[in-house]
């Protein structure tokens, strides 16, 4: 979705800015690199357990490479039951319709979720005469899109959860919170439920074996972080950061 001039202050505010210029780049996922190192995730430690000792992703990297902010007050308390998300009684999509001034059809709502095409419908060309109250309008659009799909992604990616509607509820407090903890948080938590799959045994059940590129590029991929030594790699030990 387009970035307009008139909701960067709000993004600058909130400690987002950088992330959202992020969205001008086109990034390529390597699949492979990624399967591989979450092989090697092990939960206890929050950890990449390597031939030459334990990795992980730290604050540091977050903020350096998001521009996130990592010293503020914690992001907290949204992911609980969303049915019973309230403030001062108000139920959550009674909230939606008071800080987006309309609802989704119902064709576009699964449960406490958005489909993505319809804020990018909805929300993508900001009227040229638009008042400062709409905004504010888009720019919550903007953000939560941008807290969902990118920030707090997860495998429903066409979809924009609810759970961030008490932060957007007052744009002027975004910028309190620690984005960069929270981010890395998440990032932990699913990589450490991917790590574990079904019993060994059942895998062989309906085993289909994989000799297409992908699985080629992760054999690779596995045999190189295999042969990695501490030579290789440059240390940043969590003691000196």
């Amino acid at each position: 979705m387009p970035l307009h001039d008139r909701i960067i202050p709000y993004l600058e505010t909130a400690g987002l800015y950088h992330l959202a210029r992020l969205n001008s780049q086109w990034f390529w996922v390597d699949e492979s690199l990624l399967s591989a190192f979450i092989e090697r995730w092990r939960p206890e430690t929050h950890t990449f357990h390597m031939p030459f000792g334990e990795c992980t992703i730290t604050l540091q990297d977050v903020a350096y490479q998001l521009g996130l902010p990592i010293d503020d007050a914690p992001v907290s308390g949204c992911l609980t039951e969303f049915e019973n998300l309230m403030e001062h009684g108000r139920p959550a999509w009674v909230w939606f319709r008071e800080l987006f001034g309309e609802l989704p059809p119902q064709s576009k709502i699964k449960q406490m979720t958005v489909c993505y095409t319809w804020f990018h419908e909805r929300f993508r060309v900001l009227p040229t005469d638009a008042t400062d109250e709409t905004v504010r309008v888009y720019a919550r659009a903007y953000i939560l899109m941008l807290l969902s799909s990118q920030l707090f992604a997860d495998k429903n990616a066409n979809r924009v959860h609810l759970r961030w509607l008490p932060y957007l509820a007052s744009l002027d407090d975004l910028g309190r919170y620690s984005w960069g903890s929270a981010a890395l948080a998440w990032l932990y938590r699913p990589t450490g439920f991917d790590r574990f799959g079904f019993p060994l045994a059942s895998r062989w059940a309906e085993f289909v074996p994989r000799n297409d590129a992908g699985a080629q590029r992760l054999v690779s991929t596995r045999l190189a972080l295999d042969r990695l030594r501490v030579h290789d790699v440059s240390h940043l030990f969590i003691a000196d950061t």
